[in-house]
């Protein structure tokens, strides 16, 4: 499962869990952009930063590939699994939907897995595809396309953007990264339009491996600031 020849022999992945409530559903695209907040919420975290609880884990999982997996979990499953040691960002909702809530935990082997987290689920990660991002255009500091495409599950999607979120925040100009601090790694998630994916306009671009839903190597996300 080597993603490429300078990937851990034994990969490592950031762990990520949604909450999927089955009476208080979120929508697919606050997830999205839940998930995205939460990562880089994550990365500027005290603890993942030099001197930092997580920092050498974070280390670790970043020499080589930046593999993600997206859990889902609710109730006492998903407060055991908080206990770990996470953090947590709580984005979206409306009157018909709730809130996304998505947890970033530290890096580490995917196996194995603490239990708190291996009993949590991978699969079933799907939510209602129901409308588009609330965030406005002028709010955001960074706007996500997703590739006009393909057609991924919340989960795998999730990750995606995760990972352009991260890439962005690890690439752009320090000055950026302080505004978009500051403004609570303000983030939209949209769907490209074919003739501005082919344009390629964006700063960051994200090529999936193709391990799950997209065969071999594929441009799933990019992103701009």
């Amino acid at each position: 499962m080597r993603r490429h020849e300078t990937d851990h022999d034994i990969p490592w992945s950031l762990p990520i869990v949604v909450r999927r409530s089955k009476t208080a559903i979120a929508r697919h695209i606050d997830v999205l952009e839940a998930t995205a907040r939460a990562v880089v919420t994550f990365l500027d975290d005290p603890r993942a930063q030099p001197g930092g609880e997580w920092n050498d884990a974070v280390a670790h999982w970043r020499d080589g590939a930046i593999r993600k997996v997206v859990r889902r979990g609710d109730g006492k499953k998903l407060d055991d699994a908080r206990a770990l040691g996470c953090v947590g960002v709580t984005f979206g909702g409306n009157d018909d939907f709730a809130p996304a809530e998505a947890f970033v935990f530290a890096p580490g082997p995917v196996e194995p897995l603490p239990h708190e987290l291996k009993k949590l689920q991978v699969g079933g990660t799907e939510f209602p595809d129901e409308g588009e991002t609330s965030v406005p255009a002028a709010e955001a500091v960074v706007t996500i396309e997703l590739s006009p495409h393909l057609t991924l599950t919340t989960g795998k999607a999730a990750a995606q953007c995760g990972h352009a979120a991260q890439l962005a925040f690890e690439q752009m100009p320090e000055a950026v990264r302080q505004r978009w601090r500051e403004a609570d790694f303000s983030l939209r998630v949209i769907t490209a339009t074919t003739n501005s994916w082919a344009a390629g306009a964006q700063q960051v671009s994200v090529v999936d491996a193709g391990f799950t839903e997209v065969d071999g190597p594929t441009e799933t996300v990019r992103a701009r600031w």
